[in-house]
Formats: C-alpha cells, structure tokens, sequence
C-alpha cells in the first residue's frame, strides 16, 4: 500500500511539473490568442456599429443629396422696361433702369452690357421668362431726343444696325429676395450651362485627380494626417471636391477640425462616390459651394457668385474673372475683393499660374489675365434681400388669396410685379428731399406715404410706406388712416356732372354762407379755408379753388347717400353717408386714395389696382396671371371723368395747386387736387399725368398739427417726382364733349366779350343767344368845346359821378 501511494505521489509530481513546464513553453501563444480574440471582438463590436451607421449615412444620402432639394430662395421682378418709339425717356432714367437690371457698360453686344454715344444707345438684353412666356435677348439701338424715345432698331451681332422695331423688352430689375429658413442665395445652373474653363479650372486648383479617385485622396489625406499629428490638432483636410461638399452643409457635416468629422467625411464621400457618377457630383458642387456673405445672407454656388461678386451672369465671366472665383472657394472671407483686394490679388494670380500650368489658357490669355483688374462690381450685383419693404409688403398682402403666408418664401418661384426702378426712385428721392426742406424746430417731426401708379393699366410703379424707405415696419402707404379732406371734391363734382340736364362746369353755384340741419336741432355751417365767402361762381372754380360752401351746396343736392355708393363701388370704401363725407371727414390710406382717383386718371375705367403681374414657377412656366384688362370706359363715366379731368387741369393753371406751373411742370399739363385736413394736420396730393398718377401724403404720426396745407407739403413731394421723372403730357380728349363760349348762363359767338369757353355733354350745351357788343361810345363835338371843359367847369356840378358796375359773377376775384 506504502508502494501505491508513493507511484501516486510521484505521479503527481510529474503532473505538476510537465504543467509547469507547459506554462513556460506556451505561454507566448497564449497571449496571442487572447489579443487576437480581443481584436476579434473589438472588431466585431465596431462592424456591429459601423455597418448601421453606414447604413444611416447611406439613407441620409440618399434623402439630402440624391433628392437635390435646396432651399430656393423666391425672387422678386421688377417690371421690364418696354421700349417704343415715342416713349416719355431721358438718358438719366434710362441709366437708372440699366443699373437697377445689373447692366453694366461695354461693347452693348454682349448680353448684360450697354453703350453709349450721346444720344444714341445700344442694348444688349438677356433673354428672360415673363409671365406671357420666354423673351428673348436682343441687341437694340435706341436713340433719345427731347425727352423721348425717338428711333428703336435691331442690332447685328456684328453692330450693324437692323431693321426698325416697334416694341422691344429688357429684362427686369431683382428687387427683392424671400429666403426660406436659411437665408441662402443660390441659383441652379446644370454643368453644360457653366463656362469649361470654370469647371476645368476648379479642378485644376482644388481636386486635379477628381474624375479618378473614389471621393478620398488618400496621398493627400496621409500628407494631411502627418501635419495634424505632429501639431496635435486638425489643421489641414486634403480634401477632394466630394469631400468639401460633403461638409459644405449640404449633408449637414459640421465645419469645425475634428478627427470624428473627417471620419464622417470620409464616409459621406465614400458613399457619395458609390451612388452618384462623377457629373451628378460635380454639379451639386457647383450649386452648393459657399463663395460669400452679405449680412445674413450666404451666396452659395458659382451662379450667384458671379451675380454678387461681379454683377454678372457666367457665360459673361472672363477668365481673370473665373480664376477670382475659383481662388475664393478657398477662403471667401480671406480672400474677400471688396475687403482684401491684395490677398484676393495674389490668388486670383495663382489661379491662373494653375490654370496655365495646367495647359487650359495659353501664354497670351495668361498674360493678359494678370494684367486685368479684379473687375468686382461696386455692389452685390442682383442679390437685394428686400430692398424695397413697403412694396414688397404690397406684394404679400396681394398674393395671400392665393399663397397662404409663409408659402412663397424659400419657394424658389418668381414674383413678377409692377414696379418701375426709375419712378421708385424718383419717389424716395423726392420724399427724403421735400421733408428734409420741410424739416423745422415749429414743426413735429414729419412722415410721407405715397403711391405712384401707371393710369393706363392699373400697376403700382412706386410705393413709399416712410421717409426711412428701406426700414421695415408701419406702411403709411397702405395703413396709415388719415382724413382725406378735399381730396373727395371731385368725386362730389362728378356725381353731379353726371347729371348733364342739371349741372355743367359753367353751372353757377353759390358760395355764401350755408347751413345744414343735421337732426336733434344740430346744425353745419362749414366755412371757406380763407375764412371769406365768394358770391355766385361757376361750378369748374368752386373745384378748382377748392370752395367748401359752393361744394357742400352741391353734395347736398346729389345727396351724400349717393358719394358713400361711389366710393364704395369705385375703391371699395365704407363710409357713413352723412353730411360731412362732402367735405372729406373720411380717414383712407394714399393707395385707397390711389384706386380712386385710378377712375379719373384713367378716363372712367374702374382699374383694380395690382403690384403683381404674375407667378412664375422654379422652370419659369406662370403658375398664375394677374392681367389686369379691365372693361372699356361706360360712355357716361368717360364723359364725366372728361370735365373733371379738365377742371382739375385748372386747378393747376389757377387754382390751388397753380404752384405746379411755377415749378415748370406746366409742359405736362397735369391734373391734380389738394386737400388738407382740419389745423393742417395732414396734407394730401392727387395728381395724374398721361401716364402716371401719384397720391401723397405728408403729415405727423402723432396726428400733431403741421401747420402745411396740401399744396405746400404733398404737392411739393409731387412736383419733386414729376420733375425728374419722365411721362407723357396729359391730354383729354373730345370725344362725347361739346366745347361752347359762354356769357352769363348761354353760349354765345366766339370772341364774344367777357364770354369763357366750357366743355359740356355733347347735347346739353346751353342755348345761344347773339353776342351784343357796347355800343361805342359817340365822338366828343370838338368844335363846340370850350378851355372851361378842360378843366371840368362845364360838368353839372349837382350830378353824381357815375358808379362802376358791379363785376359779372364769372369776373369775381378769387380770395
């Protein structure tokens, strides 16, 4: 038993020691199955992570960039100018309209450029999509003479000029821009659609290995890895045109030096790479690289780089031009031209080191390049975010029947609307001019609102909601409620004319003291703003003079029920039909005043006004027209629009607003009236030409007396337009009118003494009664006088000097 334990025992010990010997021998091999296991398991760990991962960056792929869905921005037109022989233009308008359109002066062959010899211009429009379709570009020659366009001619490529054209349009001013959520802008161009050399170019300078690599240029990213490391932070990229888009925001990659974001990078690029072909990624590079700010707002893709760097379109870039472009993808801040001229200098010369390096410019282009200026625009080309608030307000409040708020922005529609860059201008010009003018230490501070409108189809063509004309906020264009005063006298008058057997301008009218009974024993005894009473006048001087007594004696008679359906059926206007409308106790805005003196100033048409003429959708196609054709003029209504319209051109002459033939505008033969309300806190305006009518008004926010009547404050905001701006002379026609000399109550023969010649409704002209002449007075008998009469002792002392007769009513003096 001793013997068994002590085998037991010594086997035992051969266990122990051949496991010993075991652990020694094999202990290396171990260890290396246990990393390896470790490795297996981080492995598996990190594929169990990154397979989905990928797979989400592979979906976010696909959701963001394969859909190319950026946020457009919705820009908003002017009007584009037409051009006719005969059109009210003078050289200092037509510049304004040019460079409100991004034009720029050049050969005037190529599109966006114009050239001037004296008189003689020559156009060369870029084609654009109007409402009623594609226009294309065209080369014009116009020449202006006497405030007109005189000629308007073809042009060749080659500057020959052409045959006569008889209408021609440029296309329109940007005036505004509404952003979505980003404050983007950006224009989608295709690749065929931008210039070879910019593309070969950026390729050149920035991924020269682009059409063969897989999205990572991995001798670039290990070059890149090294700097990095030994700084201890990400400084540089060694990115491929891929890569910076996949960080370009557009994949929502973030821009910050991380190493967790070039990992996403990478990945981006890789699977970009993998689904899209190299032309599909080149041009979403080209719509979404950043190449600028402006204030809040980013311009992303070369489109609108060339707009806001150069004023431009692309095919119009020279190629100094392009190399700028291309050298700002590296740093818009940096190498910022209007900022950094120098640093911009020095890359844009790089550029085309590259560029002729690379054998895409030869020697000659490449020397001349250098040589170029930078050729930056003085201004952001056509990139105005809302330049023009007020108007734009107008535009929104318009299309809310059909787009609901919020829709239009980001949209990337086009908005075609009615404005004139020039009149625009001429208004904001004339309201920060006159008020300054105005401006005094008796005075409170003053405002303006105004509207300008073109009288033959109802387009606002200016609008100014402030004299701080660019600063949102209240619109006293639109909103400002302000009593309107005289400005309803005309509509009183043509309730009444439009009663021929009854009123005429040559009717008499008494101007004396009046009283109306109001009920509940109230009465109304309005009085003359001059504090005097004028006799018996014609009914064309009580308007055009502006006499309450005289015009209430009227109202009362048509009736204010009958003023109160006027103004509701020719602007829409809801007002109290009591005693005191005749006399303007109404509080309207400029536009309400200017949609109803639009029934004047258009010759009895009703004429919604409209700020846009129609909606264009992302391909240029019109989503919706808003023509504005309305009916003919009723043969009454033109009529009496007629008298009226002649009655408020004497007003000009000799009347309230006469002032405006002393400030030379007497040539336009305008139509107009005053108005002011009570202790003049406001002060109105209303006056057309043959093709434009303009509503002003001037006045305090804090309805605080002004102490300026209508023809000393908005009538000289008026007469500061219409003398910059050109427009045709107002001219009423005949038609339904029979123009008779009058004496007393009937017409009579022409030449006829003391006799005044009248428009009446053709048939209702007064009745003719034979012109008496004085009889002359008889021969003194010479031979029969003695010296005594010289001296008067032949007079019979006891007779009284004859007395003068009293002047006729037509004859009395205006106060």
């Amino acid at each position: 038993m001793s013997h068994a334990v002590a085998r037991k025992q010594h086997t035992h010990q051969h266990k122990l020691r051949y496991d010993e010997d075991d652990t020694d021998d094999d202990a290396r091999p171990q260890w290396r199955r246990r990393l390896v296991t470790w490795a297996l398991a981080v492995a598996a760990l990190g594929l169990g992570f990154l397979i989905p991962y990928t797979l989400y960056l592979n979906h976010e792929v696909g959701e963001r960039f394969g859909q190319l869905q950026w946020q457009i921005p919705t820009r908003v037109h002017a009007r584009p100018l037409v051009l006719s022989p005969g059109l009210a233009m003078d050289a200092a308008t037509l510049k304004t309209e040019l460079d409100a359109a991004a034009y720029h002066e050049g050969d005037g062959l190529t599109p966006g450029t114009y050239l001037r010899d004296g008189s003689r211009w020559r156009i060369s429009s870029r084609g654009f999509n109007d409402v009623d379709g594609m226009v294309a570009p065209r080369r014009l020659e116009l020449t202006l003479s006497a405030g007109r366009v005189s000629s308007l001619r073809d042009v060749a490529a080659d500057g020959t000029p052409g045959e006569a054209a008889r209408r021609a349009r440029l296309d329109p001013a940007r005036i505004a821009t509404l952003y979505g959520q980003k404050q983007e802008e950006r224009r989608l161009v295709r690749v065929r659609d931008v210039p070879e050399l910019l593309v070969t170019g950026l390729q050149a300078v920035e991924d020269r290995d682009f059409a063969h690599h897989h999205g990572i240029d991995v001798s670039g990213m290990l070059r890149a890895t090294w700097v990095n490391l030994r700084s201890g932070s990400a400084r540089q990229g060694g990115s491929t045109l891929t890569q910076q888009l996949a960080r370009s925001g557009l994949l929502g990659i973030g821009r910050e030096q991380t190493f967790t974001r070039k990992g996403k990078e990478i990945l981006y690029a890789l699977l970009i790479e993998a689904r899209y072909d190299k032309g599909t990624i080149l041009e979403a590079y080209l719509n979404q690289v950043y190449l600028g700010q402006r204030g809040a707002q980013a311009v992303h893709g070369v489109a609108a780089g060339a707009e806001f760097w150069f004023g431009r379109d692309l095919d119009s870039l020279r190629t100094e031009q392009i190399a700028l472009l291309i050298g700002i993808v590296k740093g818009p801040s940096a190498y910022d031209p209007r900022r950094h001229p120098q640093a911009a200098l020095q890359r844009r010369n790089f550029v085309l080191g590259e560029m002729h390096g690379s054998g895409l410019i030869d020697e000659a282009e490449y020397k001349r390049a250098l040589e170029a200026p930078l050729g930056i625009s003085d201004s952001p080309g056509r990139l105005s975010a809302n330049r023009f608030p007020a108007y734009v307000d107008l535009i929104r409040r318009q299309l809310a029947r059909d787009y609901p708020a919020g829709a239009l922005s980001g949209a990337g529609l086009s908005v075609m609307s009615g404005m004139s860059p020039s009149a625009q201008a001429r208004a904001e010009a004339a309201v920060t001019a006159t008020l300054k003018s105005l401006d005094s230490d008796k005075r409170p501070p003053l405002e303006a609102g105004l509207v300008v409108t073109d009288v033959h189809n109802g387009e606002v063509v200016a609008l100014v909601g402030s004299r701080q004309f660019t600063a949102h906020g209240f619109n006293r264009a639109i909103e400002a409620q302000r009593p309107v005063g005289s400005l309803l006298k005309p509509f009183v008058n043509l309730l009444a004319l439009a009663q021929p057997t009854r009123w005429s301008l040559a009717s008499w009218v008494d101007d004396s003291p009046v009283t109306v009974t109001l009920g509940r024993g109230r009465t109304w005894k309005p009085g003359n703003s001059d504090g005097r009473s004028h006799g018996m006048v014609r009914l064309v001087d009580a308007l055009a003079r502006s006499y309450n007594q005289a015009t209430v004696r009227i109202g009362m008679e048509v009736a204010p029920e009958r003023l109160a359906g006027l103004l509701k059926t020719l602007a829409g206007i809801e007002a109290e039909p009591n005693p005191a409308l005749i006399l303007g106790s109404l509080d309207q805005s400029p536009y309400a005043m200017a949609q109803l003196y639009q029934f004047l100033a258009s010759g009895g048409e009703i004429q919604p006004l409209r700020a846009v003429r129609g909606v264009l959708d992302a391909e240029g196609r019109a989503l919706n027209r808003y023509d504005n054709e309305p009916a003919p003029a009723q043969p009454g209504d033109a009529v009496a629009a007629r008298l009226i319209t002649i009655a408020l051109q004497q007003a000009v002459t000799n009347g309230t607003a006469r002032q405006l033939v002393a400030d030379g505008l007497g040539h336009l033969a305008p139509a107009g009236k005053t108005g002011t309300s009570n202790d003049g806190r406001d002060s109105w305006f209303a006056g057309w030409t043959g093709d434009h009518l303009a509503v002003v008004w001037v006045g305090n926010d804090q309805n605080q007396a002004t102490g300026l009547y209508g023809a000393t404050g908005a009538m000289k905001v008026w007469s500061n337009i219409f003398s910059n701006l050109p427009s045709a002379t107002l001219s009423v026609g005949n038609e339904g009118l029979d123009w008779q000399w009058v004496v007393g109550s009937n017409s009579t023969d022409a030449g006829c003494p003391e006799a005044r010649r009248f428009p009446f409704v053709a048939g209702h002209a007064p009745a003719h009664a034979p012109c008496r002449l004085p009889e002359p007075e008889p021969e003194p008998d010479r031979e029969r006088r003695s010296w005594r009469d010289w001296f008067g002792f032949g007079r019979d002392r006891d007779s009284s000097p004859a007395q003068p007769s009293s002047p006729s009513p037509s004859e009395t003096p205006s106060q």
